[in-house]
């Protein structure tokens, strides 16, 4: 076996660091003559007309986001009917106000667990219309398999 030089190790290391380096930056579209981005061609033609530019997530959601907070207690959900747009983006607070609980719409595969602890926040886009079971999947209780609950998805006009 032919002892390793350390020079030649360490320019090895220098160039597979500059090329690992140059391919991230180029993956990224960091490189000096890569086009803006589209987010950026936005912010630059705002800052253009005198308009803010940037601002907080909640000025950028889209205006028909729904907020649904359900809790589920002993064997039930609150509220059991979830009624909302097609298309719309819903966010779900589910709360758990004794044991673990599952939230389950199988037609938008969502499965998501509260525990008392905590609540947990998701979301989708309701981009299906129709009426949807939703569930508890967890069986920590024979009375879980027992709390339904319906996601109504109204067509729009």
């Amino acid at each position: 076996m032919t002892p390793i030089n350390p020079r030649r190790a360490a320019a090895v290391g220098t160039l597979v660091c500059a090329l690992g380096a140059t391919f991230v930056m180029y993956g990224l579209g960091l490189r000096a003559d890569a086009p803006p981005a589209p987010d950026d061609l936005d912010s630059l033609a705002a800052a253009e007309r005198g308009q803010a530019v940037g601002g907080t997530a909640a000025q950028n959601q889209d205006p028909s986001a729904r907020s649904v907070k359900v809790t589920a207690r002993r064997y039930r959900f609150d509220p059991s009917v979830i009624e909302v747009f097609q298309d719309e983006v819903v966010k779900v607070e589910l709360h758990s106000a004794d044991i673990a609980h599952s939230l389950t719409i199988d037609a938008y595969r969502i499965a998501k667990r509260a525990s008392p602890s905590g609540p947990v926040t998701f979301e989708f886009r309701a981009d299906q219309a129709g009426t949807f079971p939703y569930y508890c999947n967890l069986q920590i209780d024979d009375g879980c398999r027992q709390m339904r609950g319906q996601l109504v998805v109204k067509p729009r006009r």
